[in-house]
């Protein structure tokens, strides 16, 4: 009979460790085999770079392999739909943008995936500042003068983006709701379209990213009058923040590492301080760099209230703002 109830014991023990037991036990060993990092993007986009510079250091921190998946589609929308109903056991992570997590889900309710109830942020790893462009012509050399230019001719002026509810719109209507300006929107087909229309005069100012625009400025095809990040930024030498002029205007691109939900803490800290130390070796810096991108890393929970202003703020931008996708 005792043997009877040892056996019964163990059952019950058995039971209880494979309802999540399992999970947890497996986390202090984490990892013990290959870790697959999802991209939601396309291969050679900004965030299949920034993941392919993270991905063998970050593996060789974790004594692993990772292994990058492109799962482009839907605007990012199905490669973080994917990673959010993996198994939380820390071999399946995703590295997402503000796109995603930020705007998407503020300007599309029927987002297949809660930004905030279905993930595991884990830590932000980088920054995408952006540059305010205006042509040569223009007679506004400093963001001051842009907006009196502006404020003087309203309805006159127009701003290019690469499309509706992108970030480079809400980057320009967030200016224009700082500014209290009044300035016509021109959507194209991505901001390389819009470049020849900008040197020519026939559109006022682009907010486009470093790595595109800046290279237009050096050759002197076009004028730099700020940068979207809060402080002046080493990636774009002698441009003033736009916050200089605007206290508090920000708008970048965030580079985020996720989990699913219910990822174990240890799981958590181990991919974070892996990744904390990654960002600041001097190779994966001058690499990030050269892609217009600032690392920065942190603790999960300065991600995690990052995370809740960031929507916090376009959601604010896209309803005042009236902005849609259509």
């Amino acid at each position: 009979m005792k043997k009877r109830h040892f056996l019964s014991g163990l059952c019950v023990a058995a039971l209880a460790f494979g309802s999540g037991g399992m999970v947890q036990a497996q986390s202090h060993s984490y990892p013990v085999k290959p870790v697959r990092l999802i991209v939601p993007f396309p291969a050679g986009g900004a965030t299949d770079l920034f993941a392919r510079t993270l991905s063998q250091k970050l593996g060789e921190k974790m004594g692993t392999t990772l292994v990058v998946e492109n799962r482009p589609g839907a605007g990012g929308t199905l490669g973080s739909d994917l990673a959010a109903k993996a198994s939380p056991d820390g071999y399946t992570l995703l590295l997402s943008t503000s796109s995603t997590h930020s705007i998407g889900p503020n300007l599309n309710p029927r987002m297949p995936y809660d930004a905030v109830k279905d993930f595991t942020p884990i830590s932000q790893v980088g920054n995408a500042p952006s540059i305010m462009l205006v042509p040569n012509i223009s007679p506004a050399r400093t963001v001051k003068e842009w907006i009196e230019y502006a404020q003087k001719n309203p309805g006159r002026l127009n701003y290019a983006s690469s499309g509706n509810g992108t970030i480079v719109q809400l980057t320009a209507e967030l200016f224009k709701a700082q500014a209290n300006v009044f300035v016509v929107h021109i959507p194209y087909k991505g901001t390389a379209l819009a470049i020849p229309d900008l040197v020519s005069g026939k559109v006022d100012v682009l907010f486009d990213s470093l790595p595109t625009g800046l290279p237009h400025v050096r050759d002197g095809r076009l004028r730099a009058l700020g940068v979207t990040s809060l402080k002046a930024t080493p990636l774009a030498p002698g441009v003033p923040p736009i916050a200089d002029v605007l206290p508090g205007y920000e708008s970048t691109t965030w580079f985020g590492l996720f989990g699913p939900k219910g990822l174990p803490p240890e799981v958590v800290a181990r991919v974070n301080t892996a990744a904390n130390q990654v960002l600041q070796d001097p190779e994966v810096i001058d690499k990030l760099q050269r892609f217009g991108i600032e690392p920065v890393g942190g603790t999960p929970a300065q991600f995690t209230s990052m995370l809740a202003k960031e929507s916090a703020k376009w959601k604010k931008t896209i309803t005042e703002r009236k902005i849609t996708l259509d």
